[in-house]
């Protein structure tokens, strides 16, 4: 049944809007980062590891939850449209299988977009910065590392998503919750809130690695916050409809 609900929401990306916004908003992220990366070339002296903290600083903030967001919203608005919740609710499938099929899409998405931004941050930094040589391996890390510190921020957005009808409010609430990740980040809390473990795992604004000798935590807390959202998911899709 899991892989039914997963073929039935990959449809639905067959010529969706979202795809606009997949290649709008990093392209403005990145565009964005290398010009402030230019600018600042007597302050930013680090090359590859200056460019990458330009391109992920708004990226991991506001960016990434909006497309998220964004993501999440589109896979529930069929659901929330009509009687639809009627329907799913008396189908022969669980309620989490719906969820979960969901989110692996989500995540799907999210790994498509990582992979996208790194390609822009490669272009941007040889035919722009004017950089000769590669990008260091551990910018991949940090990279991946986004991925894990996303997981927890794709779930939560869905269950977001599930609960309020309208297409806008969950992407704002997604919005607020990169800036409070940056502003808890910044205050040495990014374990205490899962939007600031995707900005400490691309290691964002920082030149230097945010989790060396300290990963076992990060991840923990990316382990911790997915397991707590999953767990609310479940609770409300075993307890009672969601209304529609």
């Amino acid at each position: 049944m899991l892989k039914r609900c997963i073929v039935a929401e990959n449809r639905k990306l067959h010529a969706s809007p979202i795809w606009a916004m997949f290649v709008v908003l990093p392209l403005i992220s990145a565009g964005y980062g290398t010009f402030n990366y230019l600018q600042n070339l007597e302050i930013l002296t680090e090359r590859w590891y200056s460019l990458w903290t330009q391109h992920t600083l708004f990226y991991s903030m506001l960016f990434f939850p909006a497309m998220v967001s964004a993501y999440a919203a589109y896979l529930w608005r069929l659901e929330h449209m009509g009687h639809n919740w009627n329907l799913i609710m008396a189908v022969p499938v669980r309620p989490f299988d719906l969820f979960l099929a969901k989110f692996l899409v989500v995540v799907k998405l999210m790994c498509f977009t990582q992979v996208f931004v790194y390609i822009l941050y490669l272009v941007c930094g040889r035919l722009f910065a004017g950089f000769t040589d590669w990008p260091p391996v551990s910018t991949l890390f940090f990279m991946l590392r986004g991925v894990l510190g996303g997981l927890a921020v794709a779930a939560a957005q869905l269950v977001l998503a599930m609960l309020i009808r309208s297409f806008a409010v969950p992407i704002f609430l997604g919005l607020v919750g990169g800036i409070m990740g940056m502003l808890l980040g910044s205050k040495g809390f990014s374990l205490l809130w899962p939007y600031c473990l995707m900005q400490q795992g691309m290691n964002a604004n920082r030149s230097e690695d945010m989790l060396a000798g300290n990963a076992v935590p990060f991840l923990l807390a990316c382990a911790g916050w997915l397991a707590v959202v999953f767990v609310i998911a479940g609770v409300v899709l075993e307890k009672r409809d969601v209304k529609a």
